[in-house]
């Protein structure tokens, strides 16, 4: 059996005092945001309770789906590479970035430069600009990391792929897929939408092409804030697509208090079995405990017509 557990959207704070120059784009509009109304629903303190919860479950992996920094500061990367280490080492924590990390263009490199080990797939090399996307195998499992992460203009906080990266994930997933591995693809935007055409993923059509085309077995984001379950059609059947609340929301937060996901996957190739175990705060005594079970692998198969897969 192999057990990993999936956060998102820490938020880190306290947010560095910008210079006056680092105003002079979108992250004006971010950091006025931030003072008014997200800085009280970001608490550091549930957050590192929730850390303290998730190190408790002692699962075999941990996997961060982007959104660590706030508006993108100079200031705000090195304290997020600590938050990473606090999870534990670059082995055993696999991380995508958000919007926010690359929030606007003069520091939208900064993440591949605090924080390439975690964004690395096995045997690669850690210099440079990280590959997407990239694998890590752990066991039966295969990780699969994508980038959603791009700068954009004011009011917006949309993500793309790009072509070539959902062409590469679609040859990746056939690959993992004949290897007899369970495939799990982490992503910051959600694939299924937002509500928000200023928050969607532009091209998850591309995605959603590769999953039809190669498919696989989990999908797991962040960005909404909230606890999602939704299903994308895949080759051999629907996919799950989870995504969590906010790591640093406090209990009574309104779009959902912080919580996260815990995984745990045995089986083989057919005959997977997916439990999916939600920890976070309950409202009601502000407490972190467990809120519910789910088994993943309960939906029903349906296979995808040959001709509708190689249409996608």
């Amino acid at each position: 059996m192999f057990t990993f557990a999936h956060l998102s959207d820490p938020h880190l704070g306290p947010l560095p005092r910008p210079k006056f120059r680092e105003l002079f784009s979108k992250r004006f509009l971010g950091y006025t945001n931030w003072r008014v109304r997200r800085r009280g629903r970001h608490d550091m303190a549930c957050l590192a309770a929730l850390t303290a919860d998730i190190l408790a479950q002692n699962t075999d992996h941990i996997a961060c789906t982007g959104d660590l920094a706030v508006i993108g500061l100079d200031a705000e990367f090195t304290p997020a590479r600590a938050f990473l280490e606090t999870l534990g080492d670059p082995i055993h924590v696999s991380l995508v970035p958000g919007n926010h990390d690359s929030y606007v263009r003069g520091t939208a490199d900064h993440p591949q430069l605090h924080w390439s080990e975690y964004m690395a797939g096995d045997g690669e090399r850690v210099e440079g600009e990280p590959h997407f996307p990239y694998v890590r195998r752990r066991g039966k499992v295969a990780i699969v990391g994508l980038s959603s992460a791009v700068p954009t203009g004011f009011h917006s906080a949309e993500g793309r792929l790009g072509k070539e990266q959902c062409w590469q994930l679609a040859e990746v997933l056939k690959t993992l897929g004949e290897e007899g591995l369970f495939r799990v693809i982490m992503i910051h935007h959600p694939p299924t939408g937002t509500g928000d055409v200023f928050r969607r993923l532009t091209d998850a059509r591309r995605i959603k092409r590769a999953l039809l085309r190669s498919g696989a077995e989990l999908v797991i984001h962040g960005h909404n804030h909230r606890n999602e379950h939704t299903t994308l059609l895949g080759r051999d059947g629907p996919v799950p697509v989870i995504g969590v609340p906010s790591a640093s929301a406090g209990p009574t937060d309104p779009h959902a208090p912080g919580g996260y996901n815990i995984y745990r996957i045995w089986g083989e190739p057919g005959h997977w079995h997916c439990e999916m175990i939600s920890r976070g705060f309950d409202p009601l005594d502000r407490s972190i405990k467990e809120l519910g079970r789910h088994m993943l692998t309960d939906t029903p198969h349906v296979v995808v017509p040959p001709q509708l897969a190689a249409s996608a």
